[in-house]
């Protein structure tokens, strides 16, 4: 299981970004993929889950309405479009998978997901 992660950077708060993950060695459409961030100094947090298998999707309390997470199938890759970012969304991001069938009302949870990408940085500045 191979994930390529790309889009973190630095911006500025209420501005954009969009990450991606790539996602290769399992089975994209059967199994959900997650987002998962960690800031200096704090525990790692689900951040959003897609399951292709039911068409479901998943968000942190903290970044609804604020962040939408999208798949392109034909490309295996997952999207993250964070938008009106604030310094508190800064950290390391990961996409994780394998995990569950299905996503459920709440945040991810790190214990369900198998492989992890290596992790890619987002700076909000205020």
């Amino acid at each position: 299981v191979h994930f390529v992660e790309s889009g973190g950077g630095l911006v500025q708060a209420g501005g954009s970004l969009r990450l991606s993950c790539e996602a290769s060695g399992f089975d994209f459409k059967e199994y959900a993929i997650g987002w998962f961030r960690q800031a200096p100094g704090k525990t790692r947090e689900g951040v959003s889950c897609y399951s292709a298998r039911y068409g479901s999707t998943s968000y942190a309390d903290s970044v609804k309405g604020r962040f939408t997470i999208s798949r392109d199938g034909a490309k295996n890759t997952v999207f993250l479009q964070m938008d009106s970012l604030k310094p508190e969304d800064s950290g390391v991001y990961y996409c994780a998978g394998p995990g569950p069938r299905g996503c459920t009302d709440v945040a991810p949870q790190d214990y369900e997901y198998d492989y992890w990408g290596q992790g890619i940085q987002v700076t909000v500045s205020s």
